[in-house]
């Protein structure tokens, strides 16, 4: 009697692998065979469930972007919960944040996996519609959180221009903090990570409040 194979955990077995791989050794090396080496599969077992090295690669960067959007969802409801201006607002913010920072080995893998992914996506066509999901995801995000700090208590509300900028200047440290942290972690730490995000929320709560100054009550 055959053996009965689950395929869904079978599939994540392989995209396991895939992460593996590109983790230590980059995108290029992620081929069907490779792959399947990496899995203890023959070539033939992977191949029945992706057919192509193409498929494998696009199904894998969609499962990082589920992953980090589950952590960043979750996060957001813990946020949620507290109550504007307290501290547990504040721990939630930095909590939340981290989620995009390679800060501990699962999110290591996830960040260097994800960033691998986005960055081939500029020249494989096919894992574009992921890459586009992946950045309209953490924008969404992050512009919610934007919102939501500049719009509390000795806060100003800041123009729809104003806020798009705040998103997009949040976006670009944390992709520089996750590219600081994965090439140089003996300086970047996770430490040091927290103490930039503190300065950076520290700077557009000040930001927002002058604006308040600017334009009146």
């Amino acid at each position: 009697m055959p053996k009965f194979v689950d395929a869904a955990l079978r599939r994540q077995e392989v995209v396991e692998a895939v992460f593996r791989i590109v983790a230590a050794d980059g995108l290029e090396r992620a081929s069907l065979r490779e792959v399947a080496d990496e899995a203890g599969l023959a070539v033939g077992s992977v191949r029945h469930y992706f057919a192509s090295s193409d498929e494998l690669l696009a199904f894998s960067f969609g499962v990082v972007v589920d992953r980090i959007a589950g952590r960043l969802e979750a996060a957001e409801d813990r946020l949620a919960k507290a109550a504007p201006g307290s501290a547990e607002q504040h721990a939630g913010v930095i909590a939340l944040l981290g989620e995009l920072l390679p800060l501990d080995e699962e999110r290591a893998v996830d960040a260097c996996v994800w960033m691998a992914f986005k960055n081939a996506a500029r020249i494989k066509p096919f894992l574009a519609p992921e890459a586009d999901r992946s950045h309209r995801t953490v924008a969404a995000v992050v512009g919610r959180l934007i919102m939501e700090l500049t719009a509390g208590p000795g806060t100003g509300a800041l123009e729809q221009q104003e806020l798009v900028t705040e998103a997009e200047r949040l976006l670009a440290i944390l992709d520089g903090l996750a590219m600081h942290a994965l090439l140089q972690p003996e300086w970047m730490t996770a430490q040091m990570c927290h103490d930039v995000l503190e300065a950076h929320l520290a700077s557009l709560g000040a930001g927002a409040a002058g604006n308040r100054r600017a334009t009146g009550p």
